[in-house]
């Protein structure tokens, strides 16, 4: 292994960084509709309220490019169930999790 001279630690070698494609994002939402920019936000909330990271990527100032959500690979089943179970609950169980939220602070 390699060392760092000024901070005296070891360094990985080249062949060992981690070359697994777990890591590697996957779209799981993508559209240009008028209401996309919402839609991802919306998307975005329910993954991020069940620990699952993500990103939004868009084109800074070229909204009619579209946007999109994306996910590390290895969580991709689970983000697609959790947004799907949302989508299958409507505004309504929505509004009724915020209601719970604010009365439990």
């Amino acid at each position: 292994m390699a060392q760092d001279p000024e901070r005296g630690d070891e360094r990985p070698e080249q062949d060992e960084l981690d070359a697994s494609h777990d890591l590697d994002l996957v779209t799981l939402y993508s559209s240009a509709n008028v209401d996309a920019e919402m839609e991802a936000d919306m998307i975005r909330g329910v993954l991020d309220s069940n620990g699952i990271p993500s990103i939004l990527v868009r084109a800074t100032g070229f909204s009619n490019f579209g946007f999109e959500v994306r996910v590390p690979q290895s969580m991709a089943a689970e983000a697609q169930r959790v947004v799907a179970e949302a989508q299958a609950a409507g505004p309504e169980a929505a509004a009724e999790a915020e209601r719970e939220s604010e009365e439990g602070r």
